[in-house]
């Protein structure tokens, strides 16, 4: 039964989400969280993990919460069914990739489709931000009760100078998490 539980979460994700892993990280965490499998520092720390491995975030993603959730055959189930919706649907686009080329239905959808990606990704952030920048009550309850003795110093500084070394200085994303991880080691650890 948990092995049925794992695919068909993860092939809904699967099936559901555009736009690469970081949108489908709401969606894994909704479903994650309402069936009790990880806290929302447990999914905090998936994301950083998924983040920093290599592969895409939502094989990690799934396999860490399949390991987590059934071992190694658990991570197995979980990755399967997060992989196959896409693979099935990449063979038919690729069988009928002339017809979908020209056509305005799928022009339109794919329009409409892009900004919720970026909502999505948007989604991932809040719901990460919730557990690492901000102590205590939910973000979005202190928008209404104010941020004084809420906020993480430390990772808010990490969030901040990680902006300013990937977004202005082009610093790879590589060294950035190295240096990041090396700084949250001392300052955190």
């Amino acid at each position: 039964m948990i092995f049925i539980h794992l695919f068909t979460e993860f092939f809904k994700i699967g099936a559901f989400s555009f736009g690469g892993g970081m949108p489908m990280l709401p969606l894994i965490f909704q479903s994650v969280s309402n069936f009790g499998l990880m806290s929302s520092q447990d999914f905090a720390d998936l994301v950083a993990l998924s983040q920093v491995t290599p592969g895409p975030i939502a094989v990690n993603a799934a396999t860490f919460v399949g390991y987590n959730y059934a071992g190694i055959p658990g991570a197995l189930v979980a990755t399967t069914g997060v992989c196959l919706p896409a693979f099935v649907i990449m063979m038919l686009v690729m069988k009928f990739l002339d017809k979908f080329k020209s056509s305005r239905v799928i022009e339109g959808a794919l329009s409409g489709i892009r900004p919720v990606t970026i909502g999505l990704i948007g989604a991932a952030g809040a719901f990460v931000a919730d557990s690492v920048l901000v102590k205590g009550e939910l973000f979005s309850q202190q928008l209404f009760t104010g941020f004084a003795g809420y906020i993480n110093i430390v990772p808010c500084a990490i969030f901040v100078a990680t902006l300013v070394l990937a977004g202005k200085f082009k610093m790879s994303p590589i060294l950035v998490c190295i240096i990041m991880g090396v700084t949250g080691a001392l300052l955190c650890g």
